[in-house]
């Protein structure tokens, strides 16, 4: 895994676990790798990455069975869904639409870009 400069490591670890989710790769009540094995996995320490799997935990996405290990809450995909599109539109969405603004980019060009990119990404995959 590549890390960016921002956000922090923690989050962008979460938000990689959240892709997942969303991708159906890991499914609802699946049990996920061990907070050390991911460590190991992505060269990162366990610290680190007990703190992403405590911000999981408070956003209700995974949860700790005692004992047994972190598994995919039910209910996980409409919490990330939530949330990422809370984040989108406050931080993200502005800045691009801003952009949009200045440049001079019309709307429908973007839904043009938009629509080609889902086809071409997500449409055509199994």
């Amino acid at each position: 895994m590549v890390f960016k400069d921002s956000p922090a490591i923690y989050i962008q670890i979460a938000l990689y676990m959240c892709e997942q989710i969303l991708l159906k790769k890991w499914k609802s009540e699946e049990k996920i790798i061990s907070i050390r094995d991911l460590g190991e996995m992505i060269e990162i320490s366990p610290n680190t990455v007990q703190r992403a799997y405590d911000f999981l935990q408070q956003r209700n996405i995974i949860v700790n069975k005692r004992g047994v290990g972190f598994f995919i809450d039910p209910a996980a995909e409409e919490n990330i869904l939530s949330f990422r599109r809370e984040q989108f539109l406050e931080y993200e969405l502005p800045d691009m639409l801003r952009n949009m603004y200045l440049l001079k980019i019309d709307i429908k060009q973007v839904e043009k870009l938009y629509e080609k990119f889902v086809k071409t990404n997500f449409l055509n995959k199994k």
